[in-house]
């Protein structure tokens, strides 16, 4: 799996640019702010269809700029696809593969990202927010039915919250709150179920990888946690929608009261523990920065074992938040697949990496 090349036409800061990447490992060079994470970002649209920076697709159109396009040809399971990406001002986004028009979940059968940035550092002391997004991510290009369910839960959840703002001064709003929670509820029910069974597999392809990273030392485990009237997060659909009703009930004057969504997929989150400690409040940073390495890792070995083959690296500036140790044993784990690295000019990782290299300079590739 793999994109061979890329051209940006209006893209960020990219007037008309474009790149060839080799199957293995890319270094992407370049000072800061030149354009280095914006390439990144239109390599991970063509997997997810929307950007890991911003909610907003207008945002991703240059400044002048009516439109911008994203052309590339990739590569997976020994075909060669293209993929275009159209973004408007005030228009939706086109997507086409080979021509033909797709949703931004259908691209997810196409080809496979996983992304690692700075911010990936802090996921285990960050909020719970930080870690349903790596669940979201990763599902929703594992699961294309997963995205689906997701966007109608952010829909209902915006409605709902607007009623519990405003319901003081329009308390005919009230009336139409149950619906809303119910709704709530059915896709909480079926989220929980797809999120308990990756956290499963994660907490299984983690552990190996921080043992052989912690020097055999500590151990990981993963562990997935929602709402407390949830008996098994392993049962059907049916059984967590009942459970979930039952703590919305207990809930549903105190939501009033307190203007806020207390019941919900929303307030799910990953247990983290290391040598049976939670690492949110027990570990080193050290610590910290080798299990969210391991399970970044992990998410790439379980696509491997999803699609039969690895998905794109995609490393943002990561390695120059890490010291040697942690740098090598990440260099020395992505091979098998095609990786993107992101890193300046005065670091020396691309003479270690042995793969092609790319220099990017005020929006321009050579």
């Amino acid at each position: 799996m793999r994109v061979e090349k890329i051209a940006l036409n209006g893209f960020r800061n990219y007037e008309w640019e474009t790149a060839e990447f080799g199957s293995g490992t890319n270094v992407i060079s370049g000072h800061n702010a030149q354009g280095k994470t914006n390439l990144l970002e239109a390599v991970y649209m063509l997997s997810a269809g929307r950007s890991f920076r911003t909610r907003f697709d207008k945002e991703l159109i240059g400044f002048g700029y009516s439109s911008a396009e994203i052309l590339a040809d990739v590569v997976s399971h020994d075909r060669s696809q293209t993929i275009n990406i159209l973004l408007r001002q005030g228009f939706a986004k086109k997507i086409l593969v080979n021509g033909v028009k797709k949703s931004a979940g259908e691209l997810s059968q196409v080809i496979n990202t996983v992304l690692f940035c700075p911010d990936d550092l802090n996921l285990i002391k960050e909020g719970a927010a930080v870690r349903r997004r790596l669940m979201d991510n990763a599902i929703s290009q594992i699961r294309p039915r997963y995205g689906e369910i997701l966007s109608e839960f952010n829909r209902l959840y915006e409605h709902k919250s607007r009623i519990l703002k405003d319901w003081r001064e329009k308390p005919s709003l009230l009336d139409t709150l149950d619906e809303f929670s119910d709704g709530m509820c059915r896709a909480s029910a079926q989220l929980i179920r797809y999120r308990a069974a990756f956290a499963a597999r994660l907490d299984q392809a983690a552990a190996p990888i921080h043992s052989e990273f912690s020097g055999a030392g500590e151990e990981l485990s993963i562990s997935y946690s929602t709402v407390s009237t949830v008996k098994n997060i392993y049962g059907s659909a049916k059984e967590i929608y009942y459970d979930i009703c039952e703590h919305q009930e207990k809930h549903r004057q105190a939501e009033i009261e307190s203007g806020q969504c207390l019941t919900g997929a929303h307030k799910d989150d990953l247990e983290i523990a290391i040598n049976g400690k939670a690492a949110r409040s027990f570990a080193s940073q050290g610590q910290t920065r080798t299990a969210a390495l391991s399970i970044k890792l992990a998410e790439r070995e379980i696509f491997l074992a999803e699609t039969g083959e690895y998905p794109i690296l995609l490393l943002d500036d990561v390695l120059s938040e890490l010291d040697t140790k942690r740098q090598e044993f990440v260099l020395n784990r992505i091979g098998g697949g095609q990786t993107l690295i992101t890193c300046c000019e005065d670091e020396e990782i691309s003479s270690r990496t042995g793969g092609r290299v790319l220099f990017v300079e005020k929006g321009r590739i050579r």
